[in-house]
């Protein structure tokens, strides 16, 4: 339905999804500048996918939402901090691939946030692949995703994208934070350190998501 003449044009939801729930209370820290779903959708591909195919099919007013695909991740290039932000150019796993969209527009954003908060959020932003796995990935297998091209790997970007472009075309984005590295994997020494540093560079991170979101000036349908 079109809006009333005369009427402020409408936008489309943003629906920010992450897995755990302590990314969710960082994700709820900040204040929202308009109509936004933070949705925790569980851990791993299969719960992702449930999760938005409900978010999106059940609720009318989020039919044409945009998403963004947010948590923590593990790095997979050397030199990686803990801190660190990777912003996909896509997600990919087994199932295929999707290309995200306004990459550009989240790392300058995110890029600006770095600059006007030394140290906060994070020392570096890395742009590229983010590859999806079932399982939290380790030592060979770090290196085996790696060389396929992938900058970072997480459990549930591939299939939260995936399953929201198939509810129907929208903006999509995947951004996360890396919490363990090649040099800093979870099952060494420091790791509740990197988990900190994870958790407040993500509270930190949602104005480049407004600012995203606020870039694409989607009318509702």
């Amino acid at each position: 339905m079109a809006d009333a003449p005369g009427a402020p044009a409408r936008t489309a939801p943003l629906l920010i999804a992450c897995a755990l729930g302590i990314e969710r209370l960082a994700l709820r820290s900040g204040a929202a500048p308009g109509p936004v779903t933070i949705l925790r959708t569980g851990m791993g591909p299969q719960a992702a996918e449930r999760a938005m195919a409900r978010a999106l099919g059940d609720d009318p007013s989020a039919s044409d939402a945009a998403v963004v695909a947010t948590g923590f991740c593990a790095g997979l290039a050397p030199g990686m901090h803990p801190g660190d932000l990777v912003v996909a150019d896509e997600t990919r796993d087994a199932a295929g691939r999707t290309v995200c969209t306004g990459t550009d527009v989240l790392a300058a954003a995110l890029a600006e946030l770095v600059a006007n908060r030394p140290g906060r959020p994070g020392r570096a932003i890395h742009t590229g692949p983010l590859t999806g796995s079932g399982h939290v990935v380790r030592g060979a297998e770090r290196a085996e995703l790696r060389a396929t091209g992938a900058i970072a790997v997480d459990m549930e970007s591939a299939a939260t994208l995936r399953s929201a472009v198939r509810a129907g075309p929208r903006p999509v984005a995947a951004v996360r934070v890396v919490v363990d590295a090649p040099e800093h994997e979870l099952v060494r020494i420091g790791t509740l350190r990197g988990g900190i540093s994870a958790f407040r560079v993500l509270r930190a991170v949602l104005p480049a998501f407004f600012e995203w979101h606020r870039s694409l000036l989607l009318p509702r349908r």
